[in-house]
């Protein structure tokens, strides 16, 4: 009995094609995500997943994939070989990094932004917390942390601004209303927990700490500059 034909039998037990695995592995390869509450269809992919679960764990470690499944927050991600993953421990290989995303540095400021949110949300709790998980936040907030945390502004073209709202939605990271605006300034965006599964407390602090080091390195060759004048 080959490869196929061992999927094949355990698909059969729940009732699901061949075809149907091939989506939900294609999908996660794609995506490295699927999220109950994105939609009607990846909510199905979500509900297929879960009957398929160790399945699926066992395909993607035979190539050193791993695959990890928040319950609580209902989501799939998956994560390459030598990736880092919040709260787990490192697997026996090297990152490779021709399977990472080649994410924008607009992009990684702003997940690092949304994570500090998030944390600042959860600790805050009040109406800013859905019954979800997720943390509302307005789009001026988030230009306003990022460059009072990191020191780096948002971008400033609105079409620049734009590519880098729906780059956070494709990663799950954010949900907005399908008449979101900028000009809009009740127009929320929530955070989604999934942002915890992409950026660690330490990844966070370490970010802080740097832009805190160069924060104070500049202050001190300004001290320096009056003390020489």
């Amino acid at each position: 009995m080959n490869l196929t034909n061992t999927i094949e039998d355990q698909l059969e037990r729940q009732n699901l094609k061949l075809e149907r695995f091939k989506e939900i592995t294609s999908r996660l390869f794609a995506w490295g995500i699927i999220v109950r509450e994105e939609d009607g269809v990846e909510q199905r992919y979500y509900d297929d997943a879960r009957r398929i679960e160790a399945l699926l764990a066992d395909y993607f470690a035979l190539a050193g994939f791993r695959l990890v499944h928040d319950l609580k927050n209902e989501f799939f991600r998956l994560y390459a070989p030598g990736a880092q993953i919040p709260g787990l421990a490192d697997d026996e290989f090297d990152a490779q990094p021709s399977l990472r995303s080649k994410l924008s540095a607009d992009f990684v400021a702003a997940a690092l932004t949304l994570r500090f949110l998030f944390q600042q949300g959860l600790a805050e709790g009040g109406g800013r917390l859905t019954d979800s998980g997720e943390v509302l936040i307005r789009f001026e907030e988030l230009a306003a942390t990022q460059q009072t945390q990191l020191k780096r502004l948002l971008p400033e073209l609105a079409g620049e601004r734009e590519r880098l709202i729906k780059e956070l939605k494709r990663h799950r990271l954010i949900h907005i209303g399908a008449n979101f605006s900028f000009e809009d300034e009740d127009a929320y965006i929530a955070i989604r927990p999934t942002i915890l599964g992409i950026i660690s407390e330490d990844a966070l602090a370490a970010a802080l700490e740097v832009e805190g080091i160069k924060e104070e390195q500049g202050d001190g060759a300004e001290e320096r500059e009056e003390v020489a004048q």
